[in-house]
């Protein structure tokens, strides 16, 4: 958490697999100089009073974890930083990783089990629905890193009734963002899934980037590090029903650099403007897929240099999204190469 708000984060999402940030719960430390090292830099930093630790017969270090309850007063200001519940709901199929985050959970849901990839994820849809209609609190579920040992395709997305959000960046060094050779990367995958869901008559699928942070003391591509991926949202206050009901609206947009200046669309016209860096130049990429040929999806529509571009859908087109690749290398990125980028969400035509 000091870590988001030090960075000038308004909010964020901290997960952990079936697990919810409550009760007793003690860790062991593992005996590894930057295990050690951690445990020494938080004590530091927290102090004897605020950090609770025992050691055993054999001499190792048990540390009691901080429950949401308990840190969330530290750093949560009111109108500037905000921490909201979730759980990374984990499930499997057939030794699958099925990994979905619920954002604003508001209490722990078992894994659900199913006779295939699809009906897992849909056992979980239904639980976290369930959930929020029975407590009117207003929470989302999402699919986590669909080619994380190569779950989750995309016939496995579309089957679903119910999903509107997935993870088209993610920052852990192994989900295979970018694909391979015989299967699709999350863009392709987005938008494959895009024109199946719009065929069946579903909402449109919008698409999310994250940190899936797990190392805070190590930062080199071989971990999995902060400030990599994250959500820009146009929210009416700092409050997670608001935030999730903008998400739910299409009131965001993804990044892991660029910031936006403003995205507008009419019922016609979307255009895009960028915060422009000096010395960085922009390409406002626009893709979409057209009725008339929907096998291929996710085509180029059009692409301009510069800090400003719009696209004006045609009667043909299915949607349109944005992507917006900056010249700017990205620091300690997913993966080597990167440049700075942000993705829209689709939108339709009036």
């Amino acid at each position: 958490m000091d870590w988001y708000k030090s960075h000038d984060y308004d909010f964020v999402v901290l997960s952990d697999h079936n697990t919810l940030a409550e009760g007793e719960k003690w860790k062991l430390l593992p005996k590894s100089p930057s295990h050690e090292a951690g445990f020494e830099k938080y004590l530091a930093k927290y102090g004897e009073e605020g950090v609770e630790y025992r050691i055993d017969s054999a001499g190792r270090i048990e540390v009691k974890l901080k429950t949401l309850a308990e840190y969330a007063p530290m750093f949560e200001e009111e109108g500037e930083f905000l921490i909201i519940k979730s759980q990374e709901l984990t499930d499997s199929y057939d030794k699958k990783p099925l990994h979905m985050n619920v954002t604003n959970i508001q209490g722990k849901i078992e894994p659900q089990g199913g006779c295939s990839v699809s009906e897992v994820m849909q056992r979980s849809l239904d639980k976290v629905k369930a959930q929020r209609d029975s407590t009117g609190v207003p929470m989302f579920l999402h699919i986590n890193h669909p080619n994380f040992i190569w779950a989750i395709t995309p016939e496995d997305i579309i089957a679903l009734d119910g999903e509107r959000f997935f993870e088209v960046y993610n920052g852990h060094p192994q989900v295979h963002n970018y694909g391979d050779s015989l299967r699709p990367s999350m863009e392709v995958l987005w938008d494959k899934v895009q024109v199946a869901y719009l065929q069946e008559e579903k909402p449109l699928l919008y698409g999310l980037a994250v940190d899936d942070a797990h190392n805070y003391h190590v930062f080199d591509e071989n971990s999995s590090n902060p400030g990599r991926g994250w959500v820009m949202v146009l929210s009416e206050s700092l409050e997670p029903a608001s935030l999730v009901e903008a998400m739910e609206r299409g009131d965001f947009y993804s990044s892991t650099g660029v910031a936006l200046e403003s995205i507008d669309f009419d019922g016609k016209k979307l255009s895009v403007g960028v915060q422009p860096e000096e010395g960085v130049t922009y390409a406002i990429k626009f893709f979409g897929t057209k009725r008339s040929n929907p096998e291929a999806s996710g085509v180029l529509l059009k692409e301009e240099q510069g800090e400003k571009a719009s696209y004006t859908l045609e009667a043909g087109d299915m949607y349109v999204r944005a992507k917006i690749i900056s010249s700017k290398p990205k620091e300690n990125p997913y993966q080597l190469g990167d440049t700075e980028v942000a993705w829209t969400q689709p939108v339709l035509r009036d």
